[in-house]
């Protein structure tokens, strides 16, 4: 636990928190765990998340309108972004999983990471308050970078450079798919009047069609 609290930049006080957290509930099902799982904790955290995230948008872009605060907060927010998060802290090394998820790939699985993610920042904020889980929140979500990523959308970007000439025609196919069920991986490629222009790939169509359209862009300069 120290190790991962070395990663995140918080010591627990209470760590019980912390392994609450980390507690799937295929584990606590398995050895009825007094604690119970991390569904709890999950569910504060998803709402603290949200809003630290919401007002850091607010406060850092006084003239974005409301849908596109929306669009950007969504995906700094989304399972993909908080898979992540999960990754650069390793949290599948630490996640307490019962045998038939844990042989089955759960620590691998996008959905439950990015859940232990929502479940430890709610540990945080239970354990130290909102300004400590907003540090981590900050350092690890709302990096520059990260946000400059999520609020570029090529798929629109694309379609706006293709109405410059009428009668374009975009389209996206799914062309692909690869991997386990709990680690899939699809490819898709977009066609502009018929000829491909661009091909990506990703952990979900909606990725794999992004990429695609960044694909598009950079050939279409």
């Amino acid at each position: 636990m120290e190790s991962l609290e070395a990663k995140l930049g918080y010591s627990f006080r209470d760590r019980s928190l912390l392994e609450n957290a980390l507690t799937h509930s295929s584990y606590a099902n398995e050895n009825h765990a007094a604690m119970g799982s991390n569904e709890r904790l999950e569910f504060l955290g998803d709402s603290v998340l949200g809003m630290v995230t919401a007002d850091y948008l607010f406060r850092a872009h006084p003239d974005l309108p409301e849908g596109d605060l929306t669009r950007t907060r969504a995906a700094l927010v989304c399972e993909e972004s908080l898979a992540e998060v999960a990754d650069r802290l390793e949290l599948g090394d630490y996640l307490k999983l019962g045998r038939g998820e844990a042989a089955g790939g759960g620590r691998e699985r996008p959905s439950i990471r990015a859940d232990a993610v929502e479940a430890v920042l709610a540990a945080v904020y239970l354990d130290g308050g909102l300004e400590e889980c907003a540090k981590i929140i900050r350092r690890f979500i709302l990096d520059k970078e990260r946000e400059k990523g999520a609020s570029r959308d090529y798929k629109t970007a694309l379609q706006e450079l293709v109405q410059r000439r009428s009668g374009q025609v975009l389209a996206y196919q799914l062309i692909g798919e690869s991997g386990p069920d709990h680690a899939k991986r699809f490819a898709v490629e977009v066609t502009l009047n018929g000829e491909s222009i661009g091909r990506g790939e990703g952990h979900s169509k909606k990725e794999a069609e992004q990429m695609a359209a960044k694909a598009a862009m950079e050939r279409l300069g």
